[in-house]
């Protein structure tokens, strides 16, 4: 039975990828409902399937079958042409690499999210100084990501990714590459997004110091969820102290 409120649902999800003695199944058959103002980490051994569900749910990949409904749309069976504007509509993505911008400060990369959006010129360029305040980049609105730590990097990718104000933010592994104290400092954000502004946040993470950061862990292995748990109790894991 689906969840109450639900922003993103897969049911009987598949993806194969190529054909014939060479195909691929990369999910089998996968069903999850996440609420909205929930914090799920997607985990698992490399290969499980992690990135591939998140891309399906993000509108990035196509599921060879199975349903897929974003704030009870079906997108599944929407026309190509049709599914940039539910990205850039409902849809705020955090990626490993950062893919900032090189040649753009910190406050153009994000205004650059809002153009997109219909916001412009000195409206873009307030609300991305606002949006990298929040963040706690302030200060670094003329740096260049050149000039930035891996953290800052991560923090101003999580500002471009909220500018629109969408009601779904996906990550994948946005703490990989970071030290502690700046996984930290992302993982607060990105859970504040969940409990403060009731937005839906999945992330994709090897990362087992996040556990203790997530309302609930799904597990995959090769193609299949085969654990979820609770995990919103204190414990400390790794080396963070995490609610």
């Amino acid at each position: 039975m689906a969840m109450p409120d639900v922003a993103v649902g897969v049911r009987a999800v598949t993806k194969t990828y190529a054909q014939g003695e060479a195909a691929m199944r990369a999910l089998d058959r996968v069903d999850l409902d996440v609420a909205r103002g929930e914090l799920v980490l997607l985990m698992g051994p490399s290969g499980s399937g992690k990135t591939t569900l998140l891309s399906i749910m993000g509108c990035i990949l196509r599921p060879t079958s199975g349903s897929v409904r974003v704030l009870g749309r079906e997108i599944s069976t929407l026309p190509d042409r049709e599914l940039p504007r539910v990205r850039l509509d409902h849809i705020g993505f955090v990626f490993q690499g950062f893919n900032l911008f090189p040649t753009l400060t910190t406050q153009a990369n994000v205004a650059l999210a809002l153009d997109l959006k219909g916001v412009g010129g000195r409206e873009a360029a307030r609300r991305a100084a606002a949006l990298l305040d929040q963040v706690g980049l302030g200060a670094k609105l003329d740096a260049y990501p050149a000039d930035l730590s891996g953290g800052q990097k991560q923090r101003v990718a999580i500002a471009r990714a909220i500018a629109g104000d969408p009601p779904i933010v996906l990550a994948d592994e946005p703490t990989a590459a970071l030290d502690t104290h700046s996984g930290h400092t992302v993982m607060d954000l990105l859970r504040s997004l969940a409990r403060e502004r009731d937005r839906t946040v999945v992330i994709v993470s090897h990362d087992s110091r996040m556990l203790g950061y997530a309302d609930r862990i799904v597990h995959l292995e090769d193609g299949r969820i085969v654990q979820g748990r609770e995990a919103g109790t204190r414990e400390t894991v790794g080396s963070w102290s995490a609610v």
